[in-house]
């Protein structure tokens, strides 16, 4: 037969496997227990019956253990699923342990609400994005610096030594002695030819001279001016039409002024309209008045003789 006081007696005083032992107070590592505390009380060992909650993937189970099943170790405890519902769990509790001692009782609803709340707070901790800390092994980082600077250093130095092997490829050094990939050696070259001749367009497109197109310089009607018959040289031309042989005379160099200015005007308007088609038309220069007394009176003698 199980002896409760007797048990607790050796557990006490001598040896414990599942004692925690601190300065203020001794704890239990037995995960039955249903304070986590080393007391007569609390002792799921030292007590043959016994209530305790524990939890499984999320779900909570009420796990009750009575005198009558301990010739049977494997059927010691009874095991009964809890509702996810705080208060229905309650009832179940109160339902299961209505004629057990009212500390376990008590200490079981305790229980209950403790893992009821951390399991809550484990649901909202899942679906919060946290960040994922990771320990970063400083060897292995300086390990890696070093084969990329390693890396580098061979990728440069293989470079050079492709250039210079080329080089002398193309300068005959090695002759027919070595064979090399020729389809390489010609890939490389065709893309040397390729830069060769785009450099010489850019070169080319540059040295081309730019066309440009500017505004002509604005036409001189002076010399035009002095070709038309002034006022003066009008009132001559009527004053010598008072003779007696000048009324012919009159009218033919009438005729040629009229014929003159028409011609003069047609060249001025033609003029204007290839400088500038939609321009503003140029100021018009100040008119000049210039005597030919000379010249037109040998015209008039020598149209009368």
């Amino acid at each position: 037969m199980q002896h409760d006081e007797v048990i607790w007696q050796v557990i006490n005083h001598n040896h414990c496997s599942f004692k925690a032992k601190t300065q203020t107070q001794n704890f239990c590592r037995n995960s039955y227990n249903v304070t986590g505390l080393c007391n007569r009380s609390s002792c799921p060992l030292a007590n043959s019956r016994y209530a305790t909650i524990r939890e499984h993937d999320g779900v909570l189970y009420l796990y009750m253990k009575s005198i009558e099943r301990a010739h049977a170790p494997k059927d010691l405890w009874e095991r009964v699923k809890l509702s996810k519902n705080y208060g229905k769990a309650l009832e179940l509790i109160d339902k299961h342990l209505e004629y057990w001692p009212k500390f376990l009782v008590h200490k079981n609803k305790q229980r209950l609400t403790k893992m009821t709340q951390y399991l809550i707070r484990m649901r909202k901790l899942t679906l919060k994005a946290r960040e994922k800390i990771v320990t970063v092994p400083a060897k292995q980082v300086k390990r890696e610096t070093r084969r990329e600077a390693k890396a580098e250093v061979a990728a440069v130095l293989d470079k050079a030594i492709e250039k210079e092997l080329l080089q002398r490829l193309r300068s005959g050094t090695y002759g027919d002695i070595y064979n090399f990939p020729v389809k390489e050696y010609e890939k490389v070259l065709a893309m040397e030819d390729m830069e060769a001749a785009d450099e010489e367009e850019e070169d080319v497109e540059e040295e081309e001279a730019e066309v440009e197109y500017v505004e002509g310089y604005e036409m001189e009607e002076e010399d035009d001016i002095e070709d038309i018959p002034t006022i003066s040289t009008r009132s001559q031309l009527d004053n010598n039409s008072n003779d007696d042989d000048g009324g012919d005379l009159n009218e033919e160099l009438k005729a040629q002024h009229t014929q003159f200015r028409k011609k003069y005007i047609a060249n001025r308007d033609s003029l204007a309209l290839e400088d500038g088609k939609g321009a503003k038309r140029r100021k018009r220069q100040p008119h000049v008045e210039i005597e030919y007394e000379e010249e037109y009176e040998k015209a008039a003698r020598s149209a009368v003789f």
